[in-house]
């Protein structure tokens, strides 16, 4: 069965289905991988001054099997953002370090003994005057060739100061079937939220695409390509756009993970 030959390839490497969606299970201890991300977020529009947007972000992450059940890491991140000022009629091109993050795992529910897998999840990030404390909720199971995974996450994010933060909501989920001992395909879907000061939910853009990963015994990888499908602010509507939110969230995101065990 193909669920046993990529059970046997997990214990060598945390291989990641989804780019998005995280899975409950972890690195076995004593493990390291190294994780690279790419992630582009293209196109939002004229009306809010940012025609032939691009956002790249890149990161780079050192993990390591502290116990069977708890995996730490430290990721380096790094965002470069062009857009055309509409404006101004002049190009904006930034390039900036966003932070130093910890990430940490704690496994609670093992999917292989339990029905549903649970794992714990909280990553601290600060770039030297901001800062960002994130939270989820990680459950999934296989069953056969499928695998499904749900995240819950919150996150808080402060600039400058503590009077200065804003809250931001995500529900992702994936749905995948294992192809063969290598190949995996699937969808995701993520819905992502902001709160500005936890006083008003100020947007909401829901992305859906498919998922294609490729897994050896010390290597992985994995891509999704998730347009948005339907968003919306509350209080107002700068994007000029009644079906898609596109003042602080883009048409397309598309993600590349890059695993490999040592």
């Amino acid at each position: 069965m193909l669920g046993t030959l990529l059970l046997a390839g997990t214990a060598m490497a945390d291989n990641r289905i989804f780019t998005y969606t995280y899975e409950p299970e972890t690195e076995p201890k004593g493990d390291w991988e190294f994780e690279q991300s790419i992630t582009s977020r293209l196109t939002r529009n004229r009306a809010v001054g940012q025609e032939k947007y691009q956002l790249w972000q890149l990161s780079s992450e050192v993990e390591y099997g502290v116990a069977d059940r708890y995996t730490a890491s430290v990721k380096i991140s790094d965002n470069f953002e062009h857009f055309h000022n509409s404006e101004t009629s002049k190009n904006s091109n930034v390039n900036r370090f966003t932070g130093i993050s910890s990430e940490n795992r704690f496994n609670l529910l093992d999917p292989v003994e339990n029905p549903v897998g649970l794992t714990l999840y909280l990553e601290p990030t600060w770039d030297g005057q901001n800062a960002e404390l994130e939270q989820k909720i990680i459950l999934g199971q296989t069953h056969g060739d499928w695998k499904w995974a749900v995240n819950l996450t919150h996150a808080t994010e402060w600039e400058g100061n503590i009077n200065n933060y804003e809250g931001e909501l995500e529900l992702s989920a994936g749905l995948a079937r294992h192809l063969t001992s290598r190949w995996t395909l699937g969808v995701e879907m993520r819905d992502h939220n902001e709160l500005p000061m936890y006083q008003q939910w100020e947007n909401s853009a829901v992305y859906f695409g498919p998922t294609l990963s490729y897994h050896r015994v010390s290597w992985w990888a994995a891509l999704s390509v998730m347009p948005q499908i339907y968003g919306w602010n509350q209080s107002e509507n700068p994007d000029q756009n009644t079906h898609l939110e596109l003042e602080g969230h883009e048409r397309l995101n598309i993600r590349l993970l890059f695993g490999y065990s040592f």
